[in-house]
């Protein structure tokens, strides 16, 4: 097979909207700002990833770091492994994390979407895997009662056996009410996982664990500010319930310190900001040797590829942030994602969509 090299990098800036806004007890996510890359090689084979901003205001800046970054591979051998560790040397001085680390993500997911299709493979089989079905939960907000429990019905509904609800309302005595709820309705046999979004310090967190294991969730969520792993190993040694880090570990060596610090009993990596597929791979390696179940956050169409291939895979985070501007290939059944057969990630782009929500 002749090699392929990377001839350039297109970046779009678009802001769709979401089935629901992503409320949470620090703020609210109202719409999904992304920018949408093109690793274009001269196989003639396009990788697609997209990457989250978060916020609007930080869509701007993070699209012209990519630019900025893509100048840097032109001409490169289409190999993910290599332009990684380029890039990690190449902006070390700086540091290689917050925007730089997310850029570099992009490029990485895209570079390995176009090598599976130049291979003429579903990613997952590319890594060496194959295609199988990933269990999922349905993602959800801080919704109130009503609404919570209206969509954990829906979800049920669906197929799912798990939803994940946000909580970190203004007293301990509304975060119980809500999870009750949504178990009335669910039943027993229904996992039921919460997120708090960092919202407490931790004896607040020790005082709202104790009384949510009593209800049977199935994990708490960054109960307290992510970087505190001496705090979250407090809360850990507190409670029964596990405890579920990960979506803000900048690379695996910021997930290292976490697990050796003890601070989770569960592992999230978030994609884009653990570096891309190849910074999933070093992730997922860790979760093994550390014991701990890999659960996906946002990101999908890559995440059920990537959990096919993690030993300790635990669940997918069904939250389709990128749903306006892409084709439905990933589907759920019975509450797994079903991975299509499809070269790369299966990321296909709706160009009228894209054009309608062009920043």
């Amino acid at each position: 097979m002749t090699a392929a090299s990377i001839t350039g990098v297109k970046s779009r800036a678009v802001n769709v909207p979401l089935a629901y806004p992503i409320h949470t007890a620090v703020g609210t996510v109202a719409t999904a700002p992304l920018v949408l890359l093109d690793l274009i090689t001269d196989a003639g084979v396009t990788g697609h990833a997209y990457v989250f901003a978060y916020t609007p205001s930080a869509l701007k800046p993070l699209k012209q770091m990519i630019d900025e970054v893509a100048r840097l591979i032109e001409g490169e051998p289409l190999a993910p492994h290599d332009i990684e560790h380029a890039l990690s040397k190449r902006f070390c001085l700086l540091g290689f994390t917050g925007l730089v680390r997310m850029a570099a993500a992009g490029i990485d997911m895209a570079a390995w979407d176009a090598l599976a299709k130049v291979q003429k493979l579903p990613l997952a089989k590319c890594l060496g895997g194959s295609l199988r079905p990933i269990k999922s939960y349905d993602s959800h907000s801080l919704d109130g009662e009503r609404l919570a429990t209206e969509r954990a019905s829906l979800a049920a509904e669906a197929g799912f056996k798990a939803v994940k609800t946000k909580i970190g309302y203004s007293t301990l005595a509304e975060d119980v009410r809500v999870v009750r709820s949504m178990r009335a309705e669910v039943g027993q046999d229904f996992d039921i996982m919460v997120d708090y979004n960092q919202s407490l310090g931790v004896a607040e967190a020790i005082r709202r664990g104790q009384a949510l294991q009593d209800e049977g969730v199935t994990w708490i969520e960054e109960p307290t500010v992510q970087y505190d792993y001496a705090g979250h190993a407090q809360i850990r040694k507190a409670l029964r319930v596990p405890i579920q880090l990960g979506e803000n570990w900048f690379g695996p060596e910021e997930m290292f310190k976490a697990l050796s610090a003890q601070a989770s009993d569960l592992a999230m990596p978030d994609l884009m900001k653990i570096g891309g597929v190849t910074g999933w791979q070093r992730a997922s390696a860790l979760a093994q040797q550390f014991g701990l179940p890999v659960s996906s956050h946002l990101f999908q169409e890559f995440s059920a590829h990537l959990l096919a291939v993690t030993p300790t895979a635990d669940w997918l985070e069904r939250l389709d942030i990128a749903g306006a501007v892409t084709e439905p290939t990933l589907v759920f059944e019975n509450g797994h994602a079903v991975i299509p057969d499809l070269p790369g990630a299966g990321i296909i782009w709706r160009e009228e969509q894209i054009t309608k929500y062009s920043i």
